[in-house]
């Protein structure tokens, strides 16, 4: 693990995770495992699954529960931190290189994992997009 990971890690550790829990009915529910991306290790019992409120086409709030390694818990914590208030579209803008920005790494693992979770963005945001659209036809 890069340097600045297990540095952001540990800060999780002593501030607590800002990002975890869930809501009981999320606008949208994201399953990495069911969405066949591996953000987290590959093992039998590592998941991330996010949950999202929106309002308005806006993030109103984001949590996540996961079983996964640091980085992984970096990024998603990231994640939530840089998509809560963004519209939609502007959290499916989000870039890799605003990800390495604000997490202040692109070495290891941060690379493949940064991927994956805006891939899982496009994804799932397009689907809900598309459903909001046929509900309007």
């Amino acid at each position: 693990m890069d340097e600045v990971i297990a540095e952001k890690y540990r800060e999780l550790l002593e501030t607590g995770f800002q990002f975890a829990g869930s809501f009981k009915d999320p606008t949208m529910f994201i399953d990495t495992k069911a969405e066949g991306i591996s953000i987290c290790g590959k093992g039998e019992e590592d998941f991330i699954n996010i949950y999202i409120i929106v309002s308005n086409n806006v993030i109103d709030d984001i949590k996540y529960l996961c079983n996964c390694d640091p980085t992984a818990n970096v990024v998603v914590e990231t994640l939530c931190r840089m998509a809560k208030g963004k519209t939609l579209k502007e959290a499916k803008e989000l870039t890799k290189e605003q990800f390495y920005e604000a997490i202040g790494s692109d070495g290891g693992t941060v690379r493949r994992k940064v991927w994956g979770t805006i891939e899982l963005l496009n994804r799932v945001f397009g689907r809900y997009e598309a459903k909001l659209a046929e509900s309007k036809l």
